[in-house]
This record gives C-alpha cells, sequence and structure tokens, in this order.
C-alpha cells in the first residue's frame, strides 16, 4: 500500500519538460503495482511494470528505462538476479528497492550490489517522491558530467580532424563508439577524405593507445615481397634475407595495424592475412614455428566492394573480417559548410611551416572554393591552397585559388574535369533546345565512358563520381 502524510496535489518530480521520465515497475504483487502506476501517471511519469524477475531483465534489454524499482522477492528471478544481470551487462540506472521490513539484510546486500536507495511496504509517498527526485538529479549530473568528458576527449582524440558538419561529426560519433572496442574496422571513403586520421584517431582513443600504430599501403606492396613484409623471415631463408625480419603484423603486436587500400591486395596473399586476422597467429618465412600476436586491424579502401566480390577479385571471408565495423567518411562535395575552416586551417598550418607573411582568403575566393566540386576532396584543397599561397607575393590576402589549379579546375558538376589518360571533353551547348537534367547528364556519362576507351576507373575519376555511382548511371541508362 502508499501511504501520505501531505494529501496535497503535488507537482510532477521531473522539472525537464521535454522529457517524460520512463519508470520499470518491477512486483510480484499486483495491488502495489496498481497502486505504483497510479502514482507515477498522476506525477507525470511513464510506468511500465513487470510481475518477476525474468519480464524485468526481458524489458530492460528493449526498452529505455530511467528508474527501477524493484521488489527483492519476485518468482522466476529475484531481485538479486536482476542486480547481478545489470552489473554483468553494465547497464547504469537507478534501483529503488522495495522491500518488507523482515527483509532488511537482503536489501542490504541489494545496496552494495549498485541499489540507489530501498524503500519498506507500506511506502510513503513523500519519501518515494524524494528519493526519486535525487535519484532523477544524480543521474543528470552524472549523465553531464559524462558529456563534458566525451566532449574533451573527442576534441582530443580528433585534434588533426577539422569541421562541424553534420556528416564529419557523425563519422565521430560512430569512430568514438568503435574505438574502446577491439573491433576490426573498416573505414570506406573516396581519396583524400582522410581515412588515415581517422585510423590513428581511433587507435589513440583505444585501449591499444600505448602499443604501435602500423601503416601499411597495401597497394605498394609487390606480390614477390608480400608475404615478407607482412609476415616478416628468417636468416637465410632466401637470398638477400641476410638478418631476420619483423613483418607488419609483428611489429603490430600490442598496437594497431592499419592496411591502407586493403582493396588493391594481391588475391594469392588474402589467404594468408585471413588466417593471421582469424587465428592471431603468424609464421615468418623460413620458419617452421608460429609466434602468436596480439592486435588490432584498422582497414581502409575507396573500392566497391560489392563488384569486387561478385567478381571474385576479393575474398568475401576476408572482407566480413574486416568490416566487423563499417566507418563511412564523406567526400567533401557534401560537407561543404566545412570549406572555410578546413582552407583557413591549411594556410595557417603552411604559412607557419614556410615562415610565409600572414595571409587570409577574400569572401570571392571562400565563394569559389565552396562551389568547387573537390573531387580530390581534402587533399585537392590543401594542395591548392599551398599553391596559392606560394604564388601569393604581392597581396596578403588570396583572392583566387582556382587560377593555380591549371586544367584541374572544374567550376561545377555540369564542367567535366581533363585527366591526361583520357582525351579532352567538351561541353556540347545546344541554343536551338534546352535539354533536361537527366539528358545532360546521360550525355556527359556517355562522353566521357567513350572518351576513357570504356575504363570504369578513369571514367569515374573524370566525372568525379564514386564507381559506385558510375555504375548505377551506366545501367539506368543502358551504356553498359
Amino acid at each position: 500500500m502508499l501511504r501520505s502524510e501531505n494529501r496535497q496535489e503535488k507537482q510532477p518530480l521531473h522539472s525537464d519538460k521535454e522529457k517524460q521520465y520512463r519508470v520499470l515497475v518491477a512486483d510480484d504483487d499486483k495491488s502495489t503495482r496498481i497502486l505504483l502506476n497510479h502514482f507515477l501517471k498522476k506525477m507525470g511519469y511513464l510506468s511500465l511494470e513487470a510481475i518477476d524477475g525474468e519480464e524485468c531483465i526481458s524489458i530492460l534489454e528493449d526498452e529505455s528505462i530511467d528508474i527501477l524499482l524493484l521488489d527483492i522477492n519476485m518468482p522466476k528471478k529475484d531481485g538479486f538476479g536482476v542486480m547481478t544481470y545489470l552489473r554483468e551487462k553494465g547497464i547504469s540506472l537507478p534501483v529503488i528497492m522495495i522491500t518488507a521490513l523482515n527483509d532488511i539484510p537482503n536489501t542490504v546486500k541489494c545496496i552494495k550490489m549498485g541499489a540507489y536507495e530501498y524503500l519498506t511496504k507500506p511506502l510513503d509517498v513523500d519519501r518515494l517522491q524524494i528519493v526519486m527526485r535525487n535519484a532523477i538529479s544524480e543521474t543528470k549530473l552524472h549523465d553531464t558530467v559524462s558529456q563534458l568528458k566525451k566532449e574533451l576527449l573527442s576534441k582530443e582524440i580528433f585534434k588533426n580532424i577539422t569541421g562541424e558538419s553534420a556528416s564529419i561529426k557523425q563519422s565521430m560519433e560512430q569512430a568514438l563508439q568503435v574505438m574502446e572496442t577491439d573491433l576490426n574496422v573498416l573505414i570506406i571513403g573516396e581519396s583524400g577524405t582522410g581515412k588515415e586520421l581517422f585510423a590513428q584517431a581511433i587507435h589513440e582513443g583505444s585501449k591499444r593507445k600505448n602499443g604501435p600504430f602500423i601503416s601499411v599501403n597495401c597497394a605498394a606492396i609487390s606480390h614477390e615481397l608480400a608475404e615478407s613484409l607482412l609476415f616478416g623471415h628468417s636468416k637465410g631463408s632466401f637470398t638477400g634475407a641476410n638478418n631476420d625480419h619483423e613483418g607488419f603484423f609483428e611489429q603490430a603486436d600490442k598496437g594497431t595495424l592499419f592496411l591502407d587500400e586493403i582493396g588493391d591486395m594481391n588475391a594469392d596473399i588474402q589467404a594468408k592475412v585471413l588466417r593471421a586476422i582469424q587465428e592471431k597467429k603468424i609464421r615468418r618465412v623460413g620458419e617452421k614455428s608460429e609466434r602468436s600476436i596480439d592486435f588490432r586491424v584498422i582497414s581502409a579502401t575507396h573500392w566497391d566492394f560489392s563488384r569486387a566480390l561478385d567478381g571474385n577479385s576479393f575474398r568475401d571471408d576476408l572482407y566480413y573480417r574486416l568490416e566487423e565495423f563499417p566507418l563511412y567518411l564523406p567526400p567533401l562535395r557534401d560537407r561543404k559548410e566545412d570549406i572555410p575552416a578546413l582552407a583557413q586551417h591549411f594556410l595557417e598550418e603552411f604559412c607557419s611551416a614556410n615562415n610565409l607573411k600572414h595571409l587570409s582568403f577574400t569572401p570571392e575566393a571562400f565563394e569559389e572554393m565552396i562551389e568547387y566540386h573537390w573531387p580530390g576532396n581534402v587533399r585537392e584543397l590543401k594542395n591548392a591552397i599551398q599553391r596559392s599561397a606560394i604564388s601569393c607575393k604581392r597581396s596578403e590576402e588570396i583572392t583566387s585559388i582556382m587560377r593555380h589549379m591549371g586544367g584541374h579546375f572544374r567550376k561545377n558538376d555540369k564542367q567535366i574535369r581533363t585527366l591526361d589518360a583520357c582525351a579532352p571533353l567538351k561541353t556540347v551547348v545546344r541554343k536551338e533546345k534546352i535539354q533536361s537534367l537527366e539528358e545532360m547528364e546521360r550525355h556527359a556519362i556517355e562522353e566521357a565512358y567513350k572518351a576513357c576507351e570504356g575504363n570504369p576507373t578513369k571514367t569515374a575519376q573524370v566525372l568525379g563520381i564514386g564507381r559506385a555511382t558510375l555504375y548505377r548511371k551506366l545501367k539506368k541508362f543502358g551504356l553498359n
């Protein structure tokens, strides 16, 4: 039963009008549940109920609960079982024990297990109000402190990554979620989007931060040397092996191995890489025994793996092992609001490193940068700014960076950047007829595809789009 010495109408305990707190009542006594539900709804809470410990755990797994009112003696699983579950799962929420007067020793045991407070039956409404108010206040304070710590950690870890756009913030948030785990991360993004910077940030925020960060460019490893470079070799194992050599996997022991451009890894070596990642063991060339190593893999690619897997050029079992947690990095054209901050950062960094006078951008220069498509992403922006800074001799303001980009400048998506690998493309303008956007898009793709002699990689580079997008467009327009 509920009792109260003050029968006056009370205001809701929570002052946060934007949130309705969710309270779970776990008690096998039906009358107690009814009375508590009536009280909680009257006070403005959203009330849920469970008749035993197993149902309580099931609700905790499926629902977001702010406060748990927990009875000790329940069928199937008692209060101790629920508290054990919370502790094992690392779930932190205020638990207010509901107990009889003769069960205080067990209640104290639950307090030691992490319960916030206990109340005896019959429940005192005034006391319940105070306890719940205090529990909510402490939870909000804890959440605020946790958020501040998270923000400070984020600023430190991502200090080399500039951007406030929603898309880059989302990528940072995902990186924060996975960095404290040991899951293998596959970073997906176009060239120049900062994949290695994110890999380093994940390493710095992980429990392996005091270990080595070994970066390997898979595209630069020749087939003949791949096994030796990755797994090492013993002295005399082949001509020229004058000393024992630690491979990249061994060098990453107790740390992180970053496999950049993983899509370019030779097919013959993929099986051995898969086994090393699965077993956490490697065997040097020329040795019979295996060595156990402890490492985490972060890989990166600009590939469209769906086509690579369909064409059997990349092992699907290796792909799924690497992609335990995929992380997508947006291209610069999808985060144009970050361009001014990035440009200013690169300009100040370059001037400081090269003892150049202080330079700045005019509003027209910023407008020009924002309008440009940036197929080379952040790397292209950085290079363009460095060239502009060198060329800016007389003025302290940079009025344009595009004049220093030569034939690679594309003012907007309707113009097509020329590459040495492809024939120059000319924009055809018909004065007698205005084309629809779809017709213009089809024409541009068709001309680019012909000029690049059907090479999809070069065509995608010319158009400034990803290969997966190009394949979809070719299929849409029947240009296969």
